[in-house]
This record gives C-alpha cells, sequence and structure tokens, in this order.
C-alpha cells in the first residue's frame, strides 16, 4: 500500500511541481491545461492513460473541447502520495510549453475581464 505524503516530505513534493493546485475540500491536487484543440487534448489524455495504466495510478479529469482539467489523488492513501507526484511530473512532461501558454493566455484574459467587471 502506498502512503499518503505529509510533512516536510508533503511540501518538497509539492514544491517541486509548478501550478498545480490544491483541491479544497480534499487532500488532492488539482492543474488545468489547454490545448490548440480537441485532438490535442484527446491526444494528451491518451498519453496519460497509458502511463496511468501502467502505473495502475488513474486520474480524475475533465474534458471539454481544447481544455483537460487533472485532478490527482490516491483513493488507497487518503490523499496526495508519491504516486501522484510522479504522474504530475509525468503530465507536465507530455503537456508542454504550447498547452502551458495557452492556458496562461486564458487565465490572464479571465482575470482582465474580471477586472473590468469590478
Amino acid at each position: 500500500m502506498v502512503d499518503k505524503l505529509r510533512g516536510k516530505v508533503r511540501q518538497k513534493a509539492l514544491g517541486s511541481l509548478k501550478h498545480w493546485e490544491k483541491v479544497e475540500g480534499r487532500d488532492a491536487i488539482s492543474k488545468a491545461f489547454r490545448f490548440g484543440d480537441f485532438n490535442e487534448a484527446f491526444g494528451f489524455m491518451s498519453r496519460v492513460a497509458i502511463m496511468a495504466e501502467q502505473m495502475d495510478h488513474h486520474p480524475e479529469w475533465f474534458n471539454v473541447y481544447n481544455q483537460v482539467v487533472v485532478t490527482l489523488t490516491t483513493h488507497d492513501a487518503g490523499g496526495v502520495s508519491e504516486r501522484d507526484i510522479k504522474l504530475a511530473k509525468f503530465i507536465d512532461r507530455i503537456a508542454g510549453r504550447k498547452a502551458i501558454a495557452e492556458l496562461s493566455k486564458a487565465e490572464k484574459i479571465k482575470k482582465a475581464k474580471s477586472k473590468r467587471q469590478n
């Protein structure tokens, strides 16, 4: 059985991930990705699925057109484990800079709209 990460080990592991956020109300981490189109998003999900199957560790995710939101937690451990960190690092590697840049651009637009409304 895999153990839930705790204390300094947890802080160090989570600190090694870029742009992964804690999920409110759960011991889980999440990250959103935006791709050029549905084909790129689906290709990304397929590559993650192959690795997840090899690891016997499956993500929770949500996909709409070119956007994919991935949530990671280890249910058997009751929270974030080393498996989640390993899968998150793999996901970041295969997502590539383009997906992260697209998401960053979308977040900036969303913030600008929000500021105009306030």
